[in-house]
């Protein structure tokens, strides 16, 4: 492509972790690779960690900054957005552009899109989508052959100190309610705790420190984990950050691995001779129903069986498509499949991006939507199917003793409950907003929730409306 001068960055700018406004002047000298992404897409979280590779391999040659645009209303809070890139600590610029400037500016049109720019400030191309490292690496390794040497930058960029305070828990997901026993996915702890329901820990799944160990429960590790689901004695676990599903045997607290490679991709259908050779693209959601484990990977928006008996993996749904589109098996689309629920033949499935519930037969693959149009209608509105909306829904839970299907509605902060069986949408009256909420559990009578972006789990009762605070590790 032809270079261009890139355009300066706009005072609307709000720099999430710099100590003031970053200028263009202050990365000319190096490859720039300006990243426009969205916080709560899996793919920009894919390219994101792509990003802090390649930095820490070209160090010196390259600077990295990300530049975060909204896509739902509740994305254009500076505080909110700040809170959830602070989950992975990126050690390079973030700024938020809750007007889509700098996005116009450069005639973005698609998350994520890199933009890399030469040591003289110049356009030299642009990268759509989160496709293989390689591809960016390679461009990043030509445009900095180009470089000459020059005096060390007189306005050095200057990071500011932050991140969250050090609590027992950092930004818990997944949650599950066995009898007297709670389970918390802690995940930017890289870590599964077992509790009882009054918050005291009495089991610790993983060494807390990030990787891909199977092994004892105090040796293993896991990499964010996410949504859980228990059958029998059997705790599996979508570890989101290595790829992979894992199980915990809860009897002697071992952890290995029933499939994933450690590396994002599309896995080959069919019996599975090493489950480690497994590629998968973002687990974010486990459920099981009869023999079959489902699995909801939101990197290339699809559904997966497992089959536990004959171990081997199968496609239910999904064409790989970011959309909210009903059909059968490879007809359909999803967009962000984040959180499972089965009861016998169906599948419920929370789309993240799409804004919406879906249901999926098992047997036949067949989808429908239950509350949704598309990616791009979202809001807060009760009532019936066709008219009620959502924003952002990132957890569901399936109530064992009525029809009710609740909902995490984390763009709304709020608790949701769909009537299934054709019945309406409603919100929930809770004593105080919810903060990115993307747990839910039902058990012993009341609805258990992570908040979190707030760092806490919370019990509701249903019956009286009481919500209180489960002190987990305090």
């Amino acid at each position: 492509m032809d270079a261009t001068t890139a355009p300066e960055f706009p005072p609307g700018i709000e720099w999430l972790n710099l100590m003031a406004p970053l200028r263009m002047a202050q990365l000319r000298g190096k490859v720039c690779a300006l990243a426009f992404v969205n916080s709560g897409s899996a793919w920009c979280q894919q390219r994101l960690a792509d990003l802090s590779r390649l930095r820490a391999r070209h160090g010196d040659r390259l600077n990295v900054v990300a530049v975060h645009v909204p896509r739902f209303d509740g994305e254009r809070d500076a505080r909110r957005i700040g809170k959830r890139l602070n989950r992975q600590r990126y050690g390079f610029p973030i700024g938020h552009d809750p007007d889509w400037t700098l996005w116009q500016h450069y005639g973005i049109e698609a998350w994520p899109t890199v933009v890399l720019i030469d040591g003289e400030g110049r356009i030299r191309d642009r990268i759509v989508g989160d496709g293989p490292i390689r591809e960016l690496d390679a461009r990043v390794s030509e445009l900095a052959g180009e470089l000459v040497p020059a005096l060390p930058n007189a306005d050095p960029i200057e990071m500011r100190r932050g991140g969250e305070p050090p609590l027992p828990l950092r930004f818990p997901t997944g949650l599950v309610v066995s009898g007297n026993y709670l389970y918390v996915a802690d995940c930017e702890h890289h870590r599964v705790l077992e509790c009882d329901q009054a918050g005291r820990v009495l089991r610790q799944f993983g060494s807390g420190d990030p990787g891909f160990i199977d092994g004892p429960m105090e040796l293993a590790a896991f990499n964010r984990p996410h949504g859980m689901c228990l059958w029998r004695d059997v705790l599996y676990v979508a570890d989101s950050g290595n790829h992979a599903v894992r199980r915990i045997e809860l009897r002697g607290g071992d952890i290995d691995t029933l499939c994933g490679a450690g590396r994002s991709g599309t896995p080959a259908e069919g019996a599975i001779a090493d489950p480690r050779a497994v590629a998968l693209d973002q687990p974010r959601a486990v459920a099981i129903s009869g023999s079959a484990l489902f699995i909801a990977t939101a990197g290339d928006n699809r559904i997966w069986k497992y089959d536990l008996g004959a171990p081997g993996i199968g496609l239910v749904a999904g064409s790989g498509r970011l959309a909210v589109a009903d059909g059968s098996s490879v007809g359909a689309s999803f967009a962000e499949p984040v959180a499972l629920a089965a009861v016998q033949q169906v599948l419920y499935v929370c789309d993240a991006a799409g804004s919406a519930i879906r249901s999926v037969n098992v047997r036949t693959g067949a989808v429908s939507t239950l509350v949704g149009q598309d990616q791009w209608q979202f809001g807060h509105a009760d009532g019936a199917r066709s008219e009620a909306r959502l924003q952002q829904p990132l957890a569901i839970a399936l109530d064992p003793d009525s029809p009710l299907l609740w909902i995490a509605d984390g763009g709304n902060d709020a608790l949701r409950c769909l009537r299934l069986g054709g019945g309406e949408l409603s919100t929930i009256e809770l004593p105080q907003r919810l903060h990115g909420s993307s747990g839910l559990a039902v058990g012993g009578g009341a609805i258990w929730i992570a908040d979190t972006d707030a760092h806490a789990v919370l019990r509701f009762d249903p019956r009286t409306g009481a919500l209180r605070h489960v002190p987990i590790g305090e």
